[in-house]
């Protein structure tokens, strides 16, 4: 397949780039740099199969010969990164993945969107499954990300239905591993780094909120796997719910086109993730409390029986050896930030 991916020299872009080209895919890797970086993807330039392209995907997008498929994971992801990039955030979420399912739909393209689990707020439903519509403050400071990603599923949606486009949504929930950004602002990276540099690991609230971390190792198998699963319907039979807005049957099964959870189910509090990564760095690093940012999600958990279902995906990479993994890559990373 010949695949785009916008982001791609991102956290998870390029991961995804590398599985891809691992099986023998060619890809298009198309970033602004906003928050990605060369240092992420310098392995793979030269590579035959791959090219880096720097550009907004915001602006008149087109890419010369076929395309078999476009990923859309063009967006900053941390909360330290949208909230200083609000208006960029809002912009890619609705014209970037605007100007993406367009090139999509001229090339007889699959297309998949990257959303979050940031659709769902502070839920009140836990574990959250996707049928469930969220609890999701608008105007609040992480609503230019959470309105961002809900646009997007509702423009990605409405391609599919109105234009029969092959569309693919995953949620993603909370992950961490190696190409993270040692000031990235997630609660892994943050307490890592922390915690390796004999810093307090700083936990907001009193750290009883809920969060469910899954290794990206795990996470890119599932999303290639998304991409992957074949729909079994012609264009003409996915036009045939052109004026269509729910399902004839609320019982009907869930098809590849509906958003599909991706994330590992086990959750632990945040201050059980800092003791963890107090014991496997070996650090001495006390804790410190701050206030909670507004509109911090208190519990976070995926529902992945439709991932199981559809893609016969779940975790495989157990917390303990992914975080050992990521402790590992951050000891070489803040011991030669230039190579990272």
């Amino acid at each position: 397949m010949r695949i785009v991916i916008t982001g791609g020299a991102g956290f998870l872009g390029s991961h995804l780039c590398d599985s891809l080209i691992q099986a023998r895919h060619t890809v298009i890797c198309m970033d602004n740099l906003l928050t990605g970086r060369m240092e992420n993807i310098s392995h793979l330039l030269g590579n035959e199969r791959f090219t880096f392209l720097k550009y907004n995907v915001c602006d008149y997008l087109h890419v010369d010969g076929p395309l078999d498929a476009l990923m859309h994971f063009a967006s900053p992801a941390s909360p330290q990164d949208y909230l200083e990039f609000p208006i960029a955030t809002l912009k890619v979420g609705a014209l970037g993945t605007h100007k993406v399912l367009g090139l999509a739909r001229a090339k007889g393209a699959r297309f998949l969107l990257a959303s979050t689990s940031e659709v769902y707020g502070d839920p009140l439903v836990n574990p959250q499954p996707e049928t469930y519509w969220g609890n999701v403050n608008p105007i609040s400071p992480r609503g230019v990300y959470d309105e961002a990603k809900r646009f997007a599923e509702a423009m990605t949606m409405a391609y599919h239905r109105y234009h029969g486009l092959d569309t693919r949504i995953v949620r993603i929930f909370n992950t961490f591993g190696p190409r993270m950004r040692a000031n990235d602002g997630r609660v892994v990276s943050n307490f890592i780094v922390q915690a390796l540099q004999g810093k307090p690991l700083s936990v907001f609230g009193e750290g009883q909120q809920t969060r469910s971390f899954c290794y990206v190792d795990d996470l890119v198998r599932g999303i290639v796997g998304l991409l992957l699963v074949d729909s079994n319907k012609t264009v003409e039979e996915r036009k045939d719910k052109k004026f269509l807005f729910s399902r004839a049957k609320d019982h009907e099964e869930p098809s590849v086109h509906d958003p599909v959870n991706i994330g590992n189910p086990r959750e632990l509090t945040v201050i059980e993730i800092a003791r963890l990564v107090l014991k496997l760095t070996g650090s001495s690093s006390d804790i410190s409390f701050h206030p909670l940012p507004l509109d911090d999600p208190k519990v976070r958990r995926p529902d992945i029986s439709r991932a199981k279902a559809l893609l016969k995906w779940e975790p495989q990479v157990a917390l303990e050896d992914a975080l050992a993994r990521t402790i590992t890559y951050f000891k070489a990373a803040l011991a030669h930030p230039s190579a990272h």
